[in-house]
């Protein structure tokens, strides 16, 4: 099983569509910038095989940059420090797994919930 983290806390995985059809593509960290397609696509989930591997970060806001409008979800070893990240860069959700759920409770989460305010750049304009 697996926990959706948004920005209200953990809830149950609501996508009803399933993950074999085309509506759902799943990229690897590696998959090339120049080879990123998203036509058709209601959702695309991001792996992240290592909490240090931060090339979906980049993926996300590449997509969002070309126009993705869907869902967007980092499945894997995204951890609560890097919540924020995630929704800044253009993912909608995090998918984690109930063991880091569990070493990571969902209070964690909603701490780093607010990732509209309180970013580096404002910061320095502040």
């Amino acid at each position: 099983m697996s926990v959706i983290v948004t920005d209200t806390g953990f809830a149950a995985d609501d996508w009803t569509a399933g993950f074999d059809g085309p509506a759902v593509r799943d990229l690897p960290s590696d998959t090339a910038p120049d080879a990123l397609e998203f036509d058709g696509a209601e959702m695309i989930r991001i792996d992240f095989p290592s909490f240090a591997d931060g090339r979906g970060f980049t993926l996300a806001r590449l997509l969002r940059l070309r126009g993705y409008t869907g869902r967007l979800r980092a499945r894997g070893h995204v951890i609560s420090d890097q919540y924020a990240m995630a929704r800044r860069s253009g993912f909608d959700e995090v998918e984690i797994s109930d063991d880091l759920a569990a070493r990571q409770p969902e209070k964690d989460w909603l701490f780093r919930a607010n990732w509209q305010q309180h970013d580096y750049q404002s910061r320095l304009r502040g």
